[in-house]
């Protein structure tokens, strides 16, 4: 039944809307995700906010996107990932656009305990949706081309931050700040998207026992008549695999190979935070100047993304994940030994900075469709999800951590000297090198690797039935 879409040498436009639909979706995400760093430029000094409550308001869609990851990947093994794309895509909506009502820091709930309680949700949704719908997408695709695919689903997200700052500079002074929490409402036209143009994956319906709904959608995704795809001749012996979020401690070497690498977004996300302060102590400009910079960060990010999703199905994974996750360690901490230096008018620092987004997001076009496929078919989601969820933990310590480190007790906007950037470099480039090693270290090879194969491979679970009476069958 699969093996017509293993045999496909071109993508249909059915699959490519599955694509495209997972790419917007990952953008409008994380526009959502990081509107509040524009809303609070906004109501900090209105609202007299302390930096503990400014600190609150920021990572508390980190903390919300832990349990978001375990929880809606758990759920889309469970219901199906269709249903948990809708689903995560209306949390994050519906989580923004109540902040439109956030009242004022003087009101029957002061604004920025609101703030904090709805941000828990958006980032609690924004963690289930990346956890469910890579999954989903790699489902819909031959094996060969499964690395670039899904990693092209992530090439947008650095967009959903550019997005933010237009909206910030050009759509905030005439509608307010309240104004762009009705702008985040935009994820939930992705449940029409996804109503009208997906349908669920044939691998989670097969794994179900859904086997005719299976071969619709697989015919759907090949745009050929269904019944052109044959059913199994024993399929009436293929029982509906249950699955449990305990069954994930089962297999440690994907456990540890999967949180390890995902944990790199600790240095992501500190130095995004950060970026735009440094640029403007190591390069003496304006706030105006750096975020005008901020935009080739964006831009170099989905190029970096582009470049990586290629490298996935060409080099493998591991050799992949390797160098990229090297090079931005490398980078990162070259850049805070230079920070100082110039070559005739060019900043070595700025430069490196630059080299080092592009292999910085690189890397999470890798290490995202990884993630998930480590694990056997029944568990890919609460799988993606749990080691998505440990990964998240480098939102809080990315931007904490680094601030302990420089020793200010400023996490916002921090008042570092030019003597503790190196060390504070160093600590981000660590977690990209750790994630370097660990795809050498502990990494299983997955390029061309079926899904089927995977569940073999792994061993002490029970595989595919289906798959493996399939295989059985080609030969």
């Amino acid at each position: 039944m699969l093996e017509r879409l293993e045999r496909q040498e071109k993508l249909t436009a059915n699959q490519w809307k599955i694509i495209a639909t997972a790419g917007v979706g990952d953008m409008l995400d994380f526009f959502d995700f990081f509107l509040i760093g524009y809303v609070l430029a906004f109501i900090l000094k209105d609202w007299q906010l302390t930096y503990g409550q400014s600190a609150l308001i920021l990572t508390s869609a980190g903390l919300g996107a832990v349990p978001g990851a375990f929880f809606w990947g758990w759920m889309g093994d469970l219901i199906g990932r269709r249903k948990v794309f809708i689903l995560t895509a209306l949390n994050v909506a519906v989580a923004t656009g109540v902040m439109y009502f956030t009242p004022g820091n003087d009101g029957w709930v002061p604004g920025w305990l609101f703030l904090i309680f709805f941000r828990f949700f958006v980032g609690f949704g924004n963690a289930g949706l990346i956890a469910v719908d890579i999954p989903l997408v790699q489902e819909f695709v031959p094996t060969y081309k499964r690395g670039w695919v899904a990693g092209l689903t992530t090439v947008l997200l650095p967009a959903g931050n550019v997005l933010g700052a237009v909206c910030g500079a050009y759509l905030a002074p005439k509608i307010g700040w309240r104004g762009l929490f009705l702008i985040g409402l935009t994820p939930a036209l992705l449940v029409l998207m996804i109503r009208f143009w997906i349908p669920e994956s044939p691998r989670f319906l097969m794994r179900m026992g859904r086997l005719d709904e299976a071969r619709k959608a697989l015919a759907w995704a090949l745009q050929c008549d269904p019944r052109e795809i044959e059913l199994p001749a024993v399929a009436q012996e293929i029982a509906v695999e249950k699955t449990s979020w305990s069954e994930l401690f089962r297999y440690p070497r994907s456990m540890a190979a999967a949180c390890a690498v995902a944990l790199s977004q600790t240095g992501g996300v500190g130095i995004l935070m950060w970026i735009t302060a440094l640029f403007v102590m190591v390069l003496k400009i304006t706030p105006a100047e750096a975020s005008y910079l901020m935009i080739w960060v964006g831009i170099l990010g989905v190029c970096g993304r582009g470049v990586a999703s290629w490298m996935s199905d060409a080099l493998g994974r591991r050799w992949s994940g390797f160098l990229i996750g090297m090079m931005g360690a490398v980078t990162m901490a070259l850049a805070g030994y230079l920070h100082d230096v110039y070559v005739g008018t060019v900043s070595v620092f700025f430069v490196l900075i630059m080299a080092q987004r592009f292999f910085g997001d690189a890397s999470y076009a890798i290490i995202g469709p990884y993630i998930a496929e480590v694990w056997p078919n029944r568990l890919r989601a609460s799988g993606m999800g749990f080691s998505y969820g440990v990964g998240n933990l480098g939102k809080i310590i990315g931007p904490l951590g680094l601030a302990l480190v420089i020793g200010s007790s400023n996490y916002i906007t921090p008042k570092a000297t030019l003597d503790q950037i190196f060390p504070a470099l160093l600590f981000l480039a660590f977690w990209y090198g750790q994630a370097a090693l660990a795809f050498v270290l502990l990494g299983i090879e997955t390029k061309g690797v079926s899904i089927e194969q995977m569940d073999r491979t792994l061993g002490g679970a029970r595989a595919s039935s289906l798959g493996a009476t399939e295989n059985a069958a080609a030969q």
